[in-house]
């Protein structure tokens, strides 16, 4: 599903990825640690299309991506790839429904079946009661399930979640990886999550460290 071959990445004079390689099999849950300023967020960025490597060749499904055209990886990112920051990055002026249906916009989809399509995800994850409020009014766990409900809107193939704990306390941190778990194992959807936590126990089948801008599987 996602093949990276000897990625090089520099910002200034400081080289973050240095070499990287990475093999995730389609339905594949992984997670990568490292300390922040590792660049995870920056391998990210350049598996989901909004990073070009230095060097290195990336494929998705098995297609090299590195040449296509900005309109080209902007409808993959849109129909094959779902994102979840650190951060939530909602739009707080919308409800939760209404955040759930802003990809589905984005692909042209019809409003109707967006509404439909964005009222059954949250029917399916039993989060239904949030439909209508807006994200100012439910705690970071909630917010954070919400933005993995939202990742989901166009049936991606793929989700990158880039330090989705970091801002949550320890129940609501199980809550969301429970929720990655049933993503993954109903959906089949693969998953590449980042985190700095050195320790955690994690629900990921492989994992790895990002160090001195290399992966090595623990």
């Amino acid at each position: 599903m996602i093949e990276l071959s000897n990625i090089w990445k520099r910002y200034s004079a400081t080289e973050v990825l240095k070499g990287l390689n990475l093999k995730v099999e389609e339905g594949e849950f992984i997670s990568i640690r490292g300390k922040s300023g590792a660049g995870k967020t920056t391998l990210l960025k350049i598996i989901g299309l909004l990073e070009q490597p230095d060097k290195g060749e990336v494929k998705i499904s098995k297609k090299p991506v590195n040449n296509l055209s900005d309109d080209e990886k902007s409808s993959i990112r849109v129909h094959q790839i779902g994102f979840v920051f650190q951060f939530f990055n909602l739009i707080p002026s919308l409800t939760v429904l209404e955040n759930i249906e802003l990809p589905l916009a984005l692909a042209g989809i019809d409003k109707n079946l967006r509404k439909k399509r964005a009222t059954a995800l949250l029917e399916y994850f039993g989060l239904e009661g949030f439909a209508e409020r807006f994200p100012n009014t439910l705690s970071g766990g909630e917010r954070q399930r919400i933005a993995i409900v939202r990742a989901l809107a166009n049936n991606p193939r793929i989700i990158l979640a880039d330090e989705p704990t970091s801002s949550l306390d320890d129940e609501n941190s199980r809550l969301l990886m429970d929720l990655l778990k049933k993503v993954n194992r109903d959906r089949k959807v693969t998953i590449v999550l980042t985190t700095t936590d050195l320790y955690e126990n994690l629900p990921t089948r492989i994992d790895y460290i990002l160090k001195d801008g290399r992966l090595f599987e623990r």
